[in-house]
């Protein structure tokens, strides 16, 4: 008898980056839609308290729904106006949700959100230009070979096609609103933005 295939998709092949971002000693962890919250109970694997927040009610429902004892806290609202109390959390992820947000709007209510020293980590999607087309090539090679053996999990969740901003855009917002951060293309048609805010004076800049 075959074992069974582990859930695989983009998202989820970056699950490990964000995980590996998480500093240590953390102990106050928020996902920024979360979905289904797949992400959310890896982080509380690691973090003693998590929140995941999402605008999508029925997504929301289905993330209580599958938390299994988890412990996750799941919060139905919109992430840039919903009363979360500043500094308030060590370790700050994002997997495909900033495109869906005004990204220099969310990048700065995160960076508000973070406690100094915290790490922020997000992983987002971006729009392909002519010049991203080498890149988008090798990404196709790397689905298929990625997916081989593996068992394809759609995501349930509302979707925007295409993304707002160009990677490039994307870089500069983020390089604009997080002094420092690290910026990095990645295969699968994604980027990652890891940063750590300062502690100190220059936490409040």
């Amino acid at each position: 008898m075959r074992p069974e295939r582990a859930p695989w998709n983009h998202n989820i092949h970056y699950h490990p980056l964000i995980l590996a971002a998480v500093p240590a000693g953390c102990q106050r962890g928020l996902d920024v839609g979360c979905g289904e919250g797949v992400l959310a109970r890896e982080l509380r694997q690691v973090v003693p308290h998590v929140v995941g927040i999402d605008s999508d009610g029925p997504v929301i429902g289905r993330a209580r729904q599958q938390d299994n004892g988890a412990g996750v806290e799941y919060i139905n609202g919109d992430f840039l106006t919903y009363d979360l109390r500043p500094e308030s959390f060590d370790v700050i992820v994002s997997v495909a949700a900033l495109h869906h947000m005004n990204a220099a709007a969310a990048l700065s209510r995160m960076r508000q959100l973070l406690r100094p020293g915290g790490t922020l980590a997000v992983v987002g999607l971006a729009r392909s230009r002519l010049r991203d087309l080498p890149a988008d090539a090798a990404g196709a090679v790397a689905h298929r070979v990625l997916l081989a053996g593996k068992k394809h999990q759609q995501v349930n969740a509302p979707t925007i096609w295409p993304p707002p901003q160009t990677y490039a855009q994307v870089r500069r917002i983020a390089s604009d609103t997080l002094p420092g951060v690290r910026y990095r293309r990645h295969l699968l048609w994604r980027y990652s933005l890891i940063w750590a805010k300062p502690a100190g004076p220059a936490a409040a800049r």
